[in-house]
């Protein structure tokens, strides 16, 4: 069973979470052990997954903060 969270972030935040899933595929990308089936599927798997939650949070809607632009 899947938990969905709903939320409303900042510019700034969302920035904050898509530099962090940059350093997360790049750690994935950077990670060496032998090119087997199983290592392959599951390395493609954790990368979708990554480009899933960033295309996700690209289309959040941003909020500004309160007390802000008042």
């Amino acid at each position: 069973m899947s938990n969905v969270f709903a939320f409303e972030v900042t510019k700034e935040q969302r920035d904050v979470l898509l530099q962090g899933l940059r350093y997360v595929r790049s750690s994935i990308m950077l990670n060496v052990e032998d090119p087997t089936p199983e290592y392959i599927a599951e390395r493609t798997s954790r990368l979708q997954d990554v480009t899933e939650l960033t295309n996700l949070l690209n289309g959040l809607r941003v909020v500004e903060p309160v007390g802000v632009g008042s």
